[in-house]
């Protein structure tokens, strides 16, 4: 089979491999859509996960199963599966924990374009069928459905982690996909004022659909004393942080409030350190909580989004921007997340 793969850092290309070899448990998927994510970009581009060779990119994929194991109980070959990002190892203590997302070692239940080749290819390997692997409802649309498996458990669980209570104040920064899915989260939950922290009008316009109410351009000046006057020097309650680089812990940590949560689902791929401001964190003794956290995968997750959707709780059709056809534009669609041009939210590709 062919898929479109890292070689190294700073370079992609099509490459052939063996189709791959599923255990009992696994099954064997063909894509039916994927899209590019910023992760892969700071994969290839940044060496963010370390040196890859000729490993398969991808881990946002809708696809038909083509082959299950023995042992797989709930799935059958033509099914139509969401296939979560995060596909754990469901044996194994971190799960028992409760942090499925790191089973058998840290991010370790990430494993598409990881630990093992993603899904850009013809096809692809998916563990543990019957607890990884979601059926797909005939009225979600493929280009929706890819936006289930990475961007809105992504965003959703930004607004998990800062537990959001009903009249919640709220800083989404970066208002890309995943910001955008933080600010629905966060509505959902019952949030009352929803700052978004962004400036491409394509995703300003998409993230007062899903609910911010003031937005601030951080190319207007810092965003702490934008969001400081905008809140009459109070702050707020919660920040999520789905976008930025090395100084945006610091500046969550300015704008949180005493006894305030900064929740961070960005992926920081540069940099050596995050700073934690001391003043600002009150000498460590502000009661402010950073929490930070994996996406959640698996199968009663998807479950979950997918029923927010197929409800109408939650529209992911203002996430996608762009759609190509076939195999051969995913190395296309991986350079526009690459590139981000100002009309650019998300990039799918539909597979013939």
């Amino acid at each position: 089979m062919k898929g479109l793969a890292m070689l190294r850092i700073n370079e992609v290309g099509w490459i052939n491999k063996e189709k791959p070899v599923i255990n009992s448990y696994d099954a064997l998927v063909r894509p039916l859509a994927v899209s590019p994510c910023t992760s892969d970009i700071h994969t290839v581009f940044e060496g963010a996960l370390g040196d890859r060779h000729d490993m398969i990119l991808g881990h946002e994929a809708v696809g038909e199963i083509v082959e299950v194991g023995s042992d797989v109980k709930e799935f059958k070959p033509g099914d139509k599966v969401v296939v979560p990002a995060i596909t754990p190892d469901w044996r194994s203590l971190e799960v028992q924990a409760g942090f499925h997302q790191h089973s058998n070692g840290l991010l370790a239940g990430w494993k598409f374009s990881n630990f093992k080749d993603g899904v850009f290819g013809e096809y692809f390997h998916v563990n543990d069928a019957d607890m990884n692997l979601a059926h797909l409802p005939d009225e979600i649309p493929l280009e929706s459905a890819v936006m289930i498996t990475d961007m809105m458990t992504t965003g959703f669980h930004g607004a998990e982690l800062a537990d959001i209570q009903l009249g919640s104040s709220v800083v989404v920064i970066g208002i890309g996909a995943v910001g955008l899915m933080a600010i629905a989260g966060s509505k959902l939950r019952g949030a009352g004022r929803i700052v978004g922290v962004g400036s491409r009008p394509v995703c300003v316009d998409a993230a007062k659909v899903y609910g911010a109410t003031d937005i601030v351009n951080y190319r207007n000046g810092d965003i702490v004393k934008q969001i400081m006057d905008l809140t009459q020097g109070k702050g707020v309650d919660r920040v999520i942080m789905a976008g930025g680089g090395t100084e945006t812990l610091g500046q969550a940590i300015h704008l949180v409030k005493p006894g305030g949560i900064v929740s961070n689902v960005n992926y920081h791929g540069t940099g050596d350190f995050l700073e934690v401001p001391r003043l600002a964190w009150g000498c460590g003794m502000a009661h402010k909580q950073i929490r930070g956290g994996l996406c959640p995968g698996g199968r009663l997750r998807m479950e979950m989004l997918i029923d927010l959707v197929k409800y109408r709780r939650v529209d992911l059709k203002p996430l996608v921007t762009h759609v190509f056809n076939g195999y051969n534009n995913i190395e296309k669609a991986l350079l526009l997340m690459k590139d981000k041009p100002k009309d650019l939210i998300k990039p799918v590709v539909l597979i013939d």
